[in-house]
């Protein structure tokens, strides 16, 4: 209990810290009047009087919404537009008690020499900038956006304030200055730690280290240490929650989802224990806070890939779709590129939350992008050739088919490939562009397969045999209880070079091939005992010698043939002029 009472402490204090509005330069009675940035004399005068104020609130003691207040308008004088938003409040921090330093050191000419409004021009004459006598500190006037016209001290004065502190610490403090300010701050516990406890530690504990008070890299150590003892242990936990019921509902197998997202909430807190608590600001403390938040981004992409694998197990099961179908094969890519649509969406807010210029990445894409297209043109063929045998669904998962000259089983069908197991059980991956490209026959659709054979019989065959041998096939065919009557049928098909033809067409009601190669053997069978009974054979390619005299042609049936088509001359009806309409 008292655990979670400091959690949500913790999370209170960092959401008032970086949700708080802006401040005016004291307690007085226009809170959310801005800085002064109308010309470098301004700008300059609204750093150090708003400084000043912020020092003193937080020497008072004011509450904390009020030191932000007034910190916030010495923030107003800064162009922050290239600062990363990780750890902008700290940086914010350390640039402007840097600064503080610099120029509580430095000789800063009289307010006449600085130019104010009635110096900066107008129009094409504008003063686009001014730098500080003898410095490279500059405050510089911003063409556009919403800071455009304002004074502010650059981006890249800010970019190099460690660098210009380190010049500049040597010199003696000016009269009138805030001696070991940064120091001070730097090295006193956050707003969530009372005063009073760091004010108890032991001496050493106060000495500086690479940056740092010995007592803050202890803290440090103390957190990540408890960070991840703590995470290891929710991981654990939730792999030992999914195997428990690993062959429950998909519903209850939630422990890996909610382990990890307890583990990024791990990290935040401990974040922020850091931050507000330890206060880490240098050097270090930024690779190592850049660490952390990598850690978090790239658990956030892993949640959302183990929610949506989880949420695509709960609708299958839901709808009762078997795991090996289309269907669930459909359901679970379509919500996989819903991931990597938000994982395209998570690498860009990350590169704009470090502080890396996404916009020139995309426009010099125009350059290269013709190369880029050239370059994963094949993996988006394959996925819009995935996509669209999902949607066709020429085949499912578990059909047999032919796919171009070869035969398979279909085990997969993924995002870029499709997996057949062939008739010799290896694994085959076909490119999805490729394989839905093909000219694909699916056997497992058919609901009959199709017995088609072609008998030849010895022409020795005579007439009655051959009637019998048809007249028997075909009942044969129609009493057996594997043969659909649709379409049977059984004929004299014509001669052959060493044969009469019989063909034999019917369908057997069964779609798997092994049932029907055992009724095709069956049928075979019967096929032969019926040639036997008809007392003839098969024929196969061979000459058969015949010896005995010839005894010529028939002359009586020639006469009497002639004399037929003599009649027919004669009354001209010669059928060689077709038939007439009486006729037909």
């Amino acid at each position: 209990m008292r655990l979670a009472m400091v959690v949500l402490l913790v999370l209170s204090y960092a959401v008032t810290a970086s949700m708080t509005a802006h401040a005016g330069e004291d307690l007085d009675d226009y809170p959310l009047r801005p800085a002064d940035t109308s010309s470098p004399r301004d700008t300059l005068n609204s750093f150090l009087t708003n400084i000043d104020s912020a020092i003193k609130a937080w020497r008072t003691g004011q509450p904390i919404e009020d030191r932000i207040r007034i910190f916030d308008r010495v923030v107003d004088t800064f162009d922050t537009s290239q600062m990363p938003q990780s750890d902008q409040r700290a940086a914010e921090v350390k640039t402007a008690l840097l600064l503080k330093e610099i120029l509580d050191r430095i000789a800063l000419p009289p307010d006449d020499q600085i130019p104010g409004d009635d110096d900066i021009g107008s129009g094409d004459q504008v003063l686009s900038h001014w730098i500080i006598p003898n410095t490279t500190i500059t405050i510089a006037r911003i063409g556009e956006g919403q800071h455009a016209g304002e004074y502010l001290f650059t981006a890249d004065t800010l970019d190099h304030m460690e660098q210009y502190y380190e010049a500049a610490k040597s010199l003696p403090y000016k009269p009138g200055a805030t001696p070991g300010i940064y120091a001070a701050f730097v090295y006193s516990p956050g707003p969530i730690v009372p005063t009073s406890w760091a004010n108890a530690l032991p001496r050493w504990s106060k000495s500086v280290v690479l940056g740092e008070a010995i007592w803050q890299w202890l803290t440090l150590v103390v957190v990540l240490i408890l960070a991840f003892i703590l995470i290891r242990w929710l991981l654990v936990l939730g792999r030992r929650w999914d195997e428990r019921y690993r062959h429950a509902a998909a519903s209850k197998r939630f422990g890996a989802p909610v382990a990890l997202l307890s583990g990024i909430a791990v990290l935040i807190v401990a974040r922020s224990l850091l931050v507000y608590g330890a206060k880490l600001a240098g050097g270090y403390w930024t690779v190592l806070s850049y660490a952390i938040w990598t850690l978090i981004f790239c658990g956030i992409g892993w949640l959302v890939f183990l929610t949506v694998s989880r949420v695509a197990d709960v609708m299958i099961q839901a709808r009762r779709v078997t795991q090996s179908s289309i269907d669930a094969q459909l359901m679970r890519t379509l919500l996989n590129l819903a991931s990597l649509l938000f994982l395209a969406f998570l690498v860009v807010y990350a590169a704009e939350f470090f502080g890396i210029p996404i916009e020139p990445v995309i426009a010099s894409l125009g350059v290269g992008g013709l190369a880029i297209a050239l370059a994963v043109r094949p993996t988006l063929e394959n996925i819009i050739g995935g996509l669209t045998l999902f949607a066709d669904k020429p085949v499912r998962i578990g059909d047999y088919c032919r796919f171009g000259d070869d035969y398979g089983t279909v085990e997969e069908i993924g995002l870029r490939s499709t997996r057949l197991r062939k008739l010799d059980d290896t694994l085959v991956s076909v490119p999805n562009a490729d394989f839905s490209q093909r000219e694909l026959v699916n056997f497992t659709r058919r609901r009959e397969r199709l017995y088609q054979s072609t008998l030849g019989l010895r022409y020795e065959t005579t007439p009655e045999q051959l009637r019998y041998v048809i007249a028997t096939l075909r009942q044969m065919l129609a009493d057996h209880p594997m043969v659909s009557p649709r379409l049977l049928h059984v004929r004299f098909d014509g001669f052959g070079p060493y044969s009469l033809d019989v063909e034999l067409f019917a369908y057997i009601r069964t779609p798997e091939w092994l049932r029907y190669r055992e009724v095709r053997e069956d049928i075979n069978l019967k096929v032969m005992d019926i040639v036997k009974q008809a007392g003839t054979g098969f024929a196969f390619p061979s000459q058969t010698a015949y010896l005995g005299r010839d005894s010529g042609l028939d002359a009586e049936r020639a006469r009497a043939a002639e004399a037929q088509v003599e009649e027919w001359r004669t009354k001209d009806e010669l059928p060689a002029r077709g038939l007439g309409q009486d006729e037909r």
